[in-house]
């Protein structure tokens, strides 16, 4: 992951409504759910929604298909690890174990 990327990502989650979506979609991985359940759940007028998942996949961090009439999203939970990993990249000095240690 390059700065660019992180950057990219942390915008896109750096929305109430985006970042709800990204979160109910980690809740119900692998499965995913498709956008009208998205729409339901979230209470979030398609047009609005559009415009969210268009920003998320974008930043790689949702992927959809095609089934049939539906359109289903699912969490990109490789990209969330590469970015969580890339945050914490040589973290204490490159001794993990050391930041761990400290915590409670």
């Amino acid at each position: 992951m390059t700065n660019t990327d992180a950057v990219t990502a942390l915008a896109a989650l750096a929305q109430d409504s985006r970042l709800a979506i990204f979160r109910l979609l980690v809740n119900n991985a692998p499965a995913g759910l498709t956008v009208g359940l998205i729409a339901e759940q979230l209470e979030l007028p398609a047009p609005t929604l559009s415009f969210h998942l268009k920003t998320l996949t974008h930043a790689g961090l949702i992927r959809t298909a095609q089934e049939g009439r539906f359109v289903r999203c699912h969490a990109a939970m490789d990209r969330i690890d590469a970015l969580v990993g890339f945050l914490t990249d040589n973290c204490c000095g490159g001794h993990p174990e050391i930041c761990q240690a400290r915590e409670p």
